[in-house]
């Protein structure tokens, strides 16, 4: 999938996600699992927020996304902060040839949008590949109950002088997915005009037990599942589910 347009929109949108939050989760399951070493790779990297605070944790980052857009959004960023940012374009589901890692993460639901089994299952063997015999692998999913009772057939709105959106949420082909449908409207800086950009975003995710299963046949140990930055075991009412790993 490509953001297409709606990567030179997508921070402003997502300038109140906690990605201090994912930062404190990486430093503390680092801590408590003993990694040493400061190789990260950060897949789905998108626009590089979280990649570019990564990098004032004193991580040398290399960062993975789909999105040429994305990615170029990344790129102007790294330069404008002085900071040292390798980025590739590639599938996560396909990785290869970027060597081996002390930390690989996968945060804000990004394996969500792998719309086959296969592709998770890949994506799992394709991070073993890469990830250092003690290192240590870190993802987050959507809650089939966040799936289910908070975006199913649900709609939601936002507007303000810069940005409007209506974002409807429909049920996918397959179970435990969801289609978001989103309208965005765009004020242009040279004119009161706003521009039109419409985007189609898939996703779907999976019961926790069977994640687990595709985790321990790539070969890895789970050590840790917690839920929406509590540390707490994941309830019936839990959005965000978290998963830490290591190569058996």
């Amino acid at each position: 999938m490509s953001y297409e347009r709606f990567a030179y929109i997508y921070d402003y949108l997502m300038k109140d996600v906690p990605y201090d939050s994912w930062i404190d989760f990486v430093v503390l399951q680092a801590t408590e699992n003993e990694v040493k070493g400061k190789q990260l790779l950060d897949i789905a990297c998108g626009t590089g927020e979280l990649s570019l605070k990564l990098v004032g944790e004193g991580y040398h980052v290399t960062g993975v996304d789909l999105s040429e857009d994305m990615l170029q959004i990344a790129n102007e960023k790294s330069i404008e902060n002085g900071v040292e940012l390798s980025l590739f374009q590639q599938d996560m589901s396909k990785l290869e040839g970027l060597g081996e890692y002390d930390i690989i993460t996968i945060f804000c639901d990004s394996l969500n949008y792998l719309e086959t089994e296969e592709d998770v299952r890949r994506t799992f063997e394709c991070v073993h590949h890469h990830l250092k015999k003690d290192g240590l692998f870190m993802f987050d999913i959507h809650s089939i109950y966040k799936m289910s009772q908070i975006f199913m057939n649900q709609t939601f709105t936002y507007n303000d002088d810069q940005v409007s959106y209506i974002w409807d949420c429909f049920p996918g082909d397959a179970a435990n997915s969801v289609e978001h449908e989103l309208t965005f409207f765009v004020k242009q800086s040279s004119s009161a005009l706003y521009e039109r950009v419409e985007e189609l975003h898939k996703q779907r995710t999976y019961p926790v037990n069977t994640v687990c299963q595709w985790l321990e046949k790539a070969g890895f140990t789970i050590m840790s599942i917690t839920s929406d930055f509590d540390l707490l075991p994941p309830s019936d009412q839990s959005e965000r589910i978290f998963f830490t790993c290591k190569i058996k």
